[in-house]
């Protein structure tokens, strides 16, 4: 009997052998077989992109440019461009719209970030808001009063530059630097007596009644913003930025095409009026270029007027700030 057990147990072993050598056979297949959709899934990029108010965000969206992407986006949204500085220097983000001025600030505190596309908006809506009922008809009438604002912003270069035009020095203002919500409720309690903001804040601020410009950023402020990314994600993401930016351009160009549907989308979308959404897509006839040398000239010019109001402590020369790779091939 014992012969015959003996036969069995080989006989029961050869077989679990057998089975076990099968479905591992069956189970190499399957990774095999798998093995190029893990790849594929693992090889999508993530670019991990920083916004204002939905703004870019709300573009791409409306025109369609946000379906089949190729890589993945993982939105952080900023009241400000301060903030979102912030976020690109601790390389939080990957890349995100910011204006010239906030641009040089954070170059000059030692961001290594470059912008790699650039835009031009009619600077009308960057101004010097007051209360429907301030006494304050001029720039001059602005000497003593206080000023909310963020620093380095957009809204701090035009209020410099809207004292400048005055005759007036930083010292004859007090300037309060807090973030656009909290300046827009300094400015309704009369807490403050003018305040320096952008769109979309300027439009919302005027249709809704708490708000008139004092003075637009026209033949003050350069209309320049910018795509500015840090320098990591422009040496390993150069493809998807590229991309990205074609895609900007694309939905800027159909937004104007299609402007009473986007301004209805934009105002769902980053929750808004639609009054104040359609007044400051309308009013800020936003357009693309390239990063030419009138660009550069106007950043320099930018640089300096900063650098001569003591923000800056030492000239910055902007031709190394910018990366002209994504420029438009002729």
């Amino acid at each position: 009997m014992q012969p015959v057990q003996s036969d069995h147990f080989l006989s029961n072993a050869t077989m679990l052998r057998r089975q076990f050598n099968h479905l591992l056979t069956a189970s190499v297949a399957a990774s095999s077989f798998l093995s190029p959709l893990l790849t594929h899934a693992q090889s999508r990029v993530l670019l991990r992109a920083g916004d204002q108010k939905g703004g870019l965000q709300a573009l791409l969206d409306a025109a369609g440019e946000l379906k089949n992407l190729p890589y993945d986006i993982k939105w952080s949204e900023f009241p400000a461009a301060a903030p979102l500085a912030e976020a690109l220097n601790a390389n939080a983000v990957d890349f995100g719209p910011i204006g010239d001025a906030p641009l040089l600030f954070t170059l000059a505190a030692g961001s290594r970030v470059k912008a790699f596309a650039a835009s031009r908006s009619d600077a009308y809506g960057t101004a010097v808001l007051v209360a429907p009922n301030s006494p304050l008809k001029t720039a001059a009438d602005l000497k003593g009063k206080s000023i909310a604002t963020n620093r380095g912003s957009i809204g701090h270069f035009v209020t410099l530059k809207v004292l400048e035009s005055a005759g007036l020095k930083a010292d004859d203002v007090q300037l309060r630097f807090i973030p656009p919500p909290d300046a827009k409720l300094a400015l309704t309690q009369g807490s403050v007596d003018a305040w320096a903001t952008w769109e979309p804040y300027t439009a919302l601020a005027e249709t809704s009644g708490h708000a008139r410009v004092l003075v637009n950023g026209r033949g003050l402020w350069s209309g320049l913003s910018y795509l500015a990314a840090t320098e990591v994600a422009l040496a390993e993401k150069t493809a998807v930025l590229q991309d990205f930016k074609e895609r900007v351009v694309r939905a800027q160009v159909w937004s104007y095409q299609n402007a009473k549907p986007f301004g209805q989308s934009l105002a769902r979308i980053i929750g808004i009026s639609a009054d104040a959404a359609q007044l400051q897509f309308e009013r800020r006839a936003t357009r693309w270029q390239d990063i030419d040398a009138q660009v550069l000239a106007d950043q320099q010019r930018t640089a300096d007027f900063y650098l001569a109001a003591g923000l800056l402590k030492q000239r910055l020369d902007v031709r190394g700030t910018f990366d002209t790779r994504f420029n438009a091939k002729a």
